[in-house]
């Protein structure tokens, strides 16, 4: 039952993609729509700068947990501390367990517009041995983990494996212009070596020479582009990285190292895992997504055969990489689509359509920081890499200009984020 008259717009996930696009909704629509927001949270984590703190010996969770209830509603969002557990499609209703307190009873609610903005299942349970020997950093909990073995004595100094898991992409409704991944996003590998390795040389642990990079494509973050990751490689191998590619997925994880699909092995103290990026199960099988469970759209972010369900960030299917740049992007997109069914703006506006680019700032230790814009791999010709303290200060700005913005960055700051980094010298 509706709270009033107006259309109601549910979005589905309260991290950046979603936070970010019930904001733009707003912002674009005014009044003319009553806007909820699930999420099993009241926070957002700010994920990308989790390396920074746990190298910092911070903890992420007192640093990184952007309250969100407030934010909302100043903008007039009603926000439901939920676990969503179903989509019917037909029906246009979603069911939902509240989360705040165990055995909550199930619910639902139903909608006008869904915006389907819940992220992904980071599939370590699929990873043999990653919960007694493995450690990543994804979120408040295993940087802590991680964060207590470099500092607290656990790590002995022994040699270090930093990769990815093998990522299984759909295929149905694929645009010709998307490549297929063998990675879900290997920023976060390169970023964390890095900065591992700084980490290493400041407490006299080593450097770079201890540290292996694995992938199970043919070349890490092949989404960077061929000339890109030549360069990367080389500057790598220079510092003394090890390198392993074509590992197919990861077999089982002891405490001497890490097994592969392909017969190979690493030896490793120390192994950093980035796992699959999986739908939520109930996600697998609904009229709206491909075989793997990720929502199919077009480049308007609009699923094809229910105009009125949109998906950004990790849940799309056409998110490859699952970049959270790219999801700020396609919430942009997708409110103006929805502004447009209201009349606030016009089609030529409105009807821009998502165009994927890499577009990446990570830490590399020593405050410096490295810098990605590069949209070859999608068939373009931008591509611009580059390091140096600036980066790393960009890097910074943007967690606080997202925090004193609570999740609605200006529809410049990226870009003009973009034209600054590309040009620096």
């Amino acid at each position: 039952m509706r709270l009033n008259s107006k259309p109601h717009v549910l979005v589905l996930g309260g991290n950046f993609a979603g936070l970010t696009t019930a904001r733009f909704i707003r912002e674009r629509c005014k009044d003319d729509v009553q806007i909820t927001l699930i999420d099993r949270k009241p926070y957002l984590i700010f994920i990308p700068n989790i390396p920074i703190e746990v190298f910092s010996n911070h903890d992420p969770a007192e640093t990184l947990h952007m309250p969100i209830v407030r934010v909302l509603e100043k903008d007039n969002t009603r926000f439901i501390q939920g676990e969503v557990k179903e989509i019917d499609i037909k029906g246009n209703r979603v069911a939902y367990t509240p989360t705040e307190r165990p055995g909550a009873a199930a619910e639902s609610i139903g909608y006008d517009y869904l915006v389907v903005a819940l992220g992904a299942r980071l599939a370590y349970d699929k990873i043999e041995g990653f919960g007694k020997y493995g450690h990543t950093l994804s979120d408040s909990y295993y940087g802590n983990k991680l964060r207590t073995y470099l500092f607290g004595g656990g790590y002995k100094g022994g040699p270090i494996a930093i990769g990815s898991a093998r990522f299984h992409q759909g295929i149905k409704g694929k645009p010709n212009w998307l490549p297929v991944a063998e990675a879900a996003c290997e920023g976060p590998p390169l970023e964390i070596a890095l900065s591992l390795a700084s980490w290493l040389e400041e407490h006299r642990l080593g450097g770079a020479k201890k540290i292996t990079l694995f992938t199970p494509a043919k070349v890490i973050a092949e989404d960077a582009g061929e000339a890109i990751v030549t360069k990367f490689l080389e500057i790598a191998g220079k510092m003394g990285f090890g390198y392993k590619n074509n590992t197919q997925d990861i077999k089982l994880v002891t405490e001497e190292g890490i097994q592969f699909t392909n017969g190979e092995s690493l030896e490793a103290e120390l192994k950093i895992i980035l796992p699959n990026w999986e739908p939520h199960p109930f996600m697998k099988g609904i009229p709206i997504v491909d075989e793997a469970g990720f929502v199919i759209t077009d480049q308007l972010m609009r699923n094809p055969d229910y105009p009125n369900v949109l998906a950004v960030g990790d849940s799309a299917a056409v998110t490859v990489p699952k970049l959270g740049a790219l999801g700020h992007t396609e919430a942009e997109v997708a409110a103006k689509q929805i502004a447009k069914d209201f009349g606030r703006i016009g089609a030529e506006e409105a009807d821009k359509p998502f165009r994927p680019a890499v577009f990446c700032i990570g830490d590399m230790g020593h405050a410096k920081g490295f810098y990605i814009h590069s949209d070859t791999w999608y068939g373009g010709k931008l591509s611009v890499f580059k390091m140096g303290h600036t980066f790393y200060a960009m890097k910074l700005a943007f967690k606080e200009m997202y925090y004193r913005t609570g999740g609605k960055i200006p529809s410049w700051g990226i870009p003009l984020s973009e034209l600054v980094a590309d040009t620096l010298v």
